[in-house]
């Protein structure tokens, strides 16, 4: 007699033949989003960015600088390129100290500001590197760079060039999802494809000023029509498709159909599986109190660090939390009211914070990258001799944590002031190229060739990183 545990033991080769036949079958067609494998063995699987607009400032977050409170006030000569550009030449600037008090953390004995109380208790699990420098003194060119890589030019997102080199693990989700992005400093363009093929496009959930709660996909189900109805419907449209697709072939605008085509069936696979994933009201109690939801001022930011876990813990291969204010501008570019980070670092301390926690009791830490970080940082010096802090690019920090990279550890050095990389230097490109070797992908074999020439995320620039490595 054939027992149920005797069959399922006899045939399990025969589902793991089933699942090789869908996967060869969607590469044979042409599905550009089907599961591919690295160049290099990966140590992360996802990664959840968290893009704080505007530049927070090192000096007063994670970069101790005591030399700042013993020249407070004192006149010193920065000749940056903000500097230069304003005057035409380097002129003299007020030293001003940090605004927090700073204190050694954990076993590793990080330095951290109480600016962030929550992460300040986490820097054990922290990696942070404080020699980071890059390009564009402005906010559009330098939000751009870290997004795309250029200042100037149309050139794909991260998130996209990561969909283009590893496909998604859940074809019933997008691979690439931005939460509440801003519509300016490059707008779109922080998640676009650009000349990749369109199907890489990341799929935007809500927009900066909308609330956190209402960050959905809209129209994503048919209420009027029953589950037949629906499917005869997309049975029709999946025939309209397919001769659409023909008619195109040769054209020169078959990739943007196929890219029609595929958002369509997308879209129709989100019916049953999104409204579940974007719903968070199942989550307990607890979890949602260690995010801050439900609290001022943090509910906001705390539903969009619930939502991309759950999204990551489905299988979307790239998510960016974007923080910013509501009237799109960078939340935390304070040229001349420093005491305004307070309240920026309340929003997204505790949410934050929560987050890496909560990835943890889950086990998904293990395979998750979390990047947190603006697109520069701020000058050690009191802009206009005012409040404020002027844009630095020179010489700025951001912290990984998470899949393969060393916890509780600090890589990189800024000089005395806190001004210019010195030691350890991290430019955008090595950070692009390190972050893609973490997900197994080569930065320099992950090319596109377009216009006669291949491309790539980090240029003809980058290199890994290996110190910062696990």
């Amino acid at each position: 007699m054939t027992t149920r545990r005797h069959l399922l033991k006899t045939t399990a080769c025969g589902f793991g033949s089933l699942a090789l036949a869908a996967m060869c079958q969607n590469q044979a067609s042409g599905q550009p989003l089907f599961l591919r494998p690295g160049h290099v063995p990966a140590r992360a699987k996802r990664v959840i960015f968290l893009f704080m607009a505007g530049g927070i400032s090192q000096v007063d977050s994670f970069d101790y600088k005591p030399r700042l409170a013993k020249e407070n006030g004192n006149k010193r000569s920065f000749d940056d390129a903000r500097s230069v550009a304003k005057t035409g030449k380097g002129a003299e600037q007020r030293v001003m100290q940090s605004l927090w008090e700073f204190r050694q953390r954990g076993q590793s004995g990080q330095w951290a500001s109480e600016l962030f109380p929550h992460l300040a208790g986490l820097m054990d699990e922290l990696c942070v590197v404080k020699g980071m420098h890059t390009e564009g003194v402005a906010h559009g060119p330098a939000t751009l760079f870290l997004h795309t890589g250029t200042t100037n030019f149309i050139r794909p997102s991260m998130g996209s060039w990561i969909s283009y080199g590893l496909g998604t693990e859940n074809d019933n989700l997008p691979s690439f999802v931005s939460i509440s992005p801003s519509l300016s400093n490059g707008g779109p363009r922080n998640y676009s494809t650009a000349f990749l093929p369109p199907v890489f496009q990341g799929t935007p959930l809500g927009r900066t000023g909308q609330p956190a709660a209402e960050a959905t996909i809209r129209n994503l189900n048919n209420q009027i029509l029953s589950s037949g109805d629906k499917n005869r419907q997309f049975g029709l449209l999946r025939g309209l498709h397919q001769e659409q697709l023909h008619q195109a072939a040769g054209s020169g605008h078959q990739e943007a159909v196929e890219a029609v085509i595929n958002s369509y069936e997308l879209a129709w696979r989100l019916q049953a599986n999104a409204p579940d994933v974007l719903d968070l009201a199942g989550e307990s109690a607890a979890t949602q109190s260690l995010y801050g939801i439900g609290q001022k001022p943090t509910d906001n930011f705390g539903r969009q660090c619930l939502m991309a876990r759950r999204l990551a813990e489905s299988g979307v291969r790239y998510i960016q939390v974007n923080y910013t204010d509501n009237s799109n501008n960078p939340a935390w570019d304070q040229h001349g009211n420093m005491p305004q980070h307070k309240n920026h670092a309340m929003a997204v301390d505790q949410p934050v914070a929560g987050l890496l926690q909560d990835l943890k009791q889950r086990g998904l830490l293990e395979d998750t990258l979390v990047w947190f970080g603006s697109e520069f940082g701020r000058t050690p010096y009191a802009q206009d001799n005012g409040t404020g802090r002027d844009h630095n690019p020179l010489g700025f920090t951001q912290w990984l944590a998470g899949a393969g990279v060393k916890p509780g550890f600090s890589y990189g050095e800024t000089d005395e002031f806190g001004h210019l990389a010195i030691a350890g230097k991290i430019h955008m490109h090595d950070l692009h190229a390190t972050i893609l070797h973490l997900l197994g992908l080569d930065h320099e074999r992950l090319t596109f060739r377009h216009a006669g020439r291949d491309f790539r995320l980090t240029d003809v620039h980058g290199h890994v990183v290996k110190e910062i490595l696990s």
